[in-house]
């Protein structure tokens, strides 16, 4: 079958590409209790870069199909989503909190082909309300947000949150969720034409990385990490607290700010994907409300390079889309 697939790792940082293989791949075994999902579309996530810098993902499980994120026909003939969180099967509860756990493309073939194979449990119904390569776009950043902003950050109708780093799959759905769910929006970026496209998504305010903003806000979402963390520390009103999920920017902070959060009694929490349960609540709230994501580009899974090419260099606003 077709795949998208990374059949060694990358020489350096700045090229990452270099162990990417778009070409066939053996079609998937399938183990009882697990289905084949058809994939009608797939997106692209910062896990798949990462991935080809052999981070997460073990020079011995090579070649691995890349992608996480799917929504297709199951083997039922099902539209479904696919949730891409592979726990232990005597697991029982969230399954993000199961040590064992594994993403798609990581211990399993990923969804970047013609067919991944998952657990009967990990295929959500997909309204119809939804298209292909929307409903792609869901299960991780979408997901991500969604917990970020409900789950772990306990945000209510009317309270501030500050996104950091508009831009990238998490960031814009966070802007588009909050919104969604009764939220002020604040929104920053170092390009002018992203913070443009913020306001756009629903922020109701935007500011260059790094500004002083009007107000302390409640909460802040943070996926970038060191060049973001010490502004996102002191935009928090005494008692607020920062929800994290990445680091894109590298994990070593300068300054921790570890005087300012037990000072004024900040909470540090960490964030990570989210549960099928979260999943399908996510599913219907945006078949409920009209929301979409935002979708920077789709093209066909045979130009996989150029969308992989488009996230590294951070030239993107949005998800990037295959579809086969």
């Amino acid at each position: 079958m077709f795949a998208v697939y990374a059949d060694s790792f990358a020489n350096s940082a700045s090229d990452p590409l270099t162990g990417l293989v778009v070409g066939e791949r053996p079609d998937p075994v399938v183990p009882e209790g697990w289905t084949t999902v058809t994939v009608k579309a797939a997106s692209l996530n910062h896990h798949d870069l990462w991935s080809l810098r052999g981070v997460g993902l073990k020079a011995e499980a090579l070649p691995m199909i890349l992608g996480c994120d799917a929504a297709g026909i199951d083997a039922d003939g099902n539209e479904v989503v696919v949730h891409s969180v592979i726990s232990d099967p005597d697991w029982r509860g969230d399954e993000t909190l199961d040590p064992r756990r594994s993403l798609l493309s990581e211990r399993f073939q990923g969804t970047l082909a013609d067919q991944v194979v998952v657990p009967k449990g990990n295929v959500i119904p997909k309204p119809a309300s939804l298209s292909f390569e929307e409903a792609a776009c869901l299960p991780t950043a979408w997901l991500t947000a969604y917990r970020m902003l409900f789950v772990q950050g306990d945000l209510k109708a009317g309270e501030t949150v500050l996104v950091q780093g508009a831009g990238g799959g998490v960031a814009t759905a966070l802007i588009a969720l909050a919104r969604a769910g009764g939220l002020r929006v604040f929104a920053t970026s170092r390009d002018e034409a992203k913070r443009a496209k913020a306001l756009e998504l629903g922020a109701h305010e935007v500011f260059e990385s790094g500004a002083r903003l009007p107000v302390k806000v409640d909460a802040v979402m943070e996926t970038v990490g060191r060049a973001t963390w010490s502004h996102s520390i002191r935009a928090l009103r005494p008692g607020g607290r920062i929800v994290i999920s990445g680091t894109t920017s590298g994990p070593n902070v300068d300054d921790a700010e570890l005087t300012r959060i037990f000072f004024l009694q900040l909470s540090v929490v960490g964030s990570t994907m989210g549960s099928r349960a979260e999943l399908a609540h996510l599913v219907t709230m945006l078949d409920a409300t009209g929301l979409r994501p935002v979708i920077d580009r789709v093209l066909p899974m045979t130009e996989a390079r150029a969308g992989f090419a488009a996230m590294a260099e951070g030239d993107i606003f949005g998800k990037v889309v295959f579809t086969r």
